[in-house]
């Protein structure tokens, strides 16, 4: 696919995050169990942990990945105008990642790094109950910093879309705030991600403050938002994300997904599934089908639908993103 000309029009989305190289491979529970994993967490390892899981691991598929760029790619594959600002080293994976992720219809121009670790890759063990247990090595991609926001990009962009895997640094964490910022310049608006419960729990104060100040769309599971406010309840959490942001979106497993905006909420019922294999990369492309219809103007109703439909087609094979065009889909299903 051609790269669009970065320069010939506004962008839908822009999302920034951890660039990574996936590994997936299916393991009985007792894999976990052995290996002293946590089931359904991501957990970040160093160097010698990641080859030692990897070498434990069986045969399993490899592909580029990181949780922002499956959303960049989930809405260039509805059609949507997305770009993606992510931290690769210059070498094999780095090379490999650039290429998928333009390979999508996505832009991708971050220079490759040429000092420091390797590009990084995440270890994905999938279980019988198709729960996904993610083992992240950041390599290069956690070195993304305030130097590497491209604010014209940003301004360019309807959307800044943030992902909470990459919060772990301060730089990455000035960057957040400096891409935010430069979207509100421009009278943008900016997205968040919590992305899992540890990131959570590691800096609910920090992110307590971003989503209050910064944040107009804030994805979250209810777990995440129930840990984010620290409440007891799903109503509890809504409520409190709804009195820090301009929409909130949180979806809740097999129950679907509830969408606020102001006065106007929407229950929106997941979209069906003969059998679910893997739930990796589920959320990333709810919240990619959620933005390609915020962004042509749908009413929360609609983003939710598109979000359910976006998520179903990656939840009944292997892998994180879409094995079919989404745009497609969408125009089967008469979204």
């Amino acid at each position: 696919m051609t790269e669009p000309d970065p320069t010939a029009e506004a962008f839908d989305v822009v999302g920034i995050g951890n660039a990574l190289v996936d590994v997936l491979s299916h393991e009985e529970d007792a894999f976990l169990e052995a290996n002293g994993l946590v089931k359904a967490s991501m957990t970040l390892i160093d160097t010698d942990r990641a080859e030692a899981l990897y070498a434990a691991m069986s045969q399993g598929l490899e592909m580029s990945g990181g949780s922002a760029a499956n959303t960049i790619a989930g809405i260039a594959s509805f059609g949507g105008r997305a770009a993606y600002i992510g931290r690769v080293f210059d070498d094999e994976l780095g090379t490999v990642f650039a290429h998928d992720m333009r390979a999508t219809g996505a832009v991708f121009r971050s220079v490759p790094a040429t000092e420091g670790p390797p590009t990084g890759r995440c270890l994905i063990v999938v279980t019988p109950d198709a729960q996904r247990t993610m083992n992240t090595y950041l390599g290069s991609s956690e070195f993304l910093g305030p130097e590497h926001v491209d604010e014209a990009l940003i301004a360019s962009a309807q959307v800044t879309y943030l992902e909470g895997y990459l919060f772990d640094r301060a730089p990455a964490q000035e960057a957040y705030w400096k891409a935010s910022q430069a979207a509100h310049e421009a009278g943008r608006r900016v997205s968040l991600t919590l992305s899992d419960t540890f990131c959570v729990e590691r800096h609910r104060a920090a992110w307590r403050d971003l989503v209050a100040d910064q944040v107009d769309i804030l994805f979250a599971n209810e777990e995440e938002a129930k840990v984010l406010y620290e409440v007891d309840t799903f109503d509890e959490a809504l409520a409190a994300a709804r009195a820090d942001v301009e929409v909130a979106a949180v979806t809740r497993g097999g129950k679907g997904s509830v969408v606020a905006r102001g006065d106007e909420v929407a229950e929106v019922a997941a979209h069906p599934v003969e059998k679910v294999i893997d739930t990796t990369g589920a959320g990333d492309l709810y919240a990619a089908g959620f933005l390609f219809a915020f962004t042509s103007g749908r009413s929360m109703a609609d983003c939710g639908r598109f979000g359910s439909v976006a998520a179903s087609a990656v939840i009944g094979h292997t892998g994180p993103r879409p094995g079919l065009s989404l745009a497609q889909l969408a125009d089967t299903l008469q979204l």
